[in-house]
């Protein structure tokens, strides 16, 4: 999708047992959320929202704070506290190296600066750090799930609105259409009403290839699949999402 994220996925560092070549563990913030995903009050208040893959976004932990609850699910919180903060301090700094050396290749409408990103990186994985060791000491709480796609651990049906962010369609070149016809089934399987993905590019900036048969398979489930241009976009082409709304019956 842009530069920034392509510099995770190809470092090579590791903490702890994760590779950064595996698991990307940059976060996004409750505001670049409902930018990405369009979303306004009407789609949040009185919703079961899901978060997958969620990895150290705040949005969970933005969004407790307003009254709404949200499940947020990433293989990677089947690992301690102190590795993901490890991690993802490391994929900050190695992702703002090179943002510094690369910044024409991004769009700074909503960012003003790579200090400004890195400052907003940091706030997001610290946010969602907070939240995750707080509910690590509270028994029973169900808020971070480690589960990895494309099998998830709910219900059919369980959630009213799935956001999914950086993962589908970004990695094409590592997922076939097998591994996203399957998770889009999975999404779509515990989803009641809309699932909404973003972006609809690769890491070189290039439309999914296969997205046309994605929305085919989303119809054929019974979903009506729309392309959503949404009002962000750091790196270019990354613009829009995909919409999937259940159809009624």
């Amino acid at each position: 999708m842009s530069r920034e994220e392509m510099s995770e996925a190809k470092s090579n560092s590791h903490v702890a047992g994760l590779q950064l070549d595996r698991i990307v563990f940059i976060g996004r913030t409750y505001d670049e959320y409902r930018r990405m995903f369009r979303l306004g009050e009407r789609d949040l208040a009185g919703k079961t929202i899901l978060d997958c893959p969620a990895g150290p976004c705040s949005f969970a932990a933005e969004m407790d704070a307003r009254g709404v609850a949200v499940v947020a699910c990433d293989m990677a919180y089947a690992h301690s506290y102190d590795e993901l903060a490890a991690k993802g301090e490391a994929d900050v700094l190695y992702a703002m190296q090179d943002v510094e050396r690369n910044r024409d290749s991004y769009t700074w409408n909503y960012f003003g600066s790579v200090g400004e990103l890195q400052y907003t990186r940091m706030k997001a994985l610290n946010g969602f750090l907070a939240d995750f060791r707080k509910t690590l000491t509270v028994s029973g709480s169900s808020r971070y799930i480690a589960a990895q796609l494309p099998s998830l651990p709910f219900a059919d049906g369980a959630f009213d609105l799935i956001l999914s962010a950086h993962f589908l369609f970004l990695y094409a070149d590592r997922m076939d259409f097998a591994f996203h016809a399957a998770t889009l089934r999975e999404l779509m399987r515990v989803a009641r009403e809309e699932i909404r993905i973003f972006p609809l590019v690769d890491f070189s900036g290039k439309r999914y290839a296969h997205l046309d048969q994605i929305m085919r398979l989303a119809n054929s489930a019974g979903f009506a699949a729309q392309v959503t241009p949404v009002p962000y976009e750091f790196a270019p082409g990354a613009n829009a999402m995909l919409r999937l709304r259940r159809m009624p019956g």
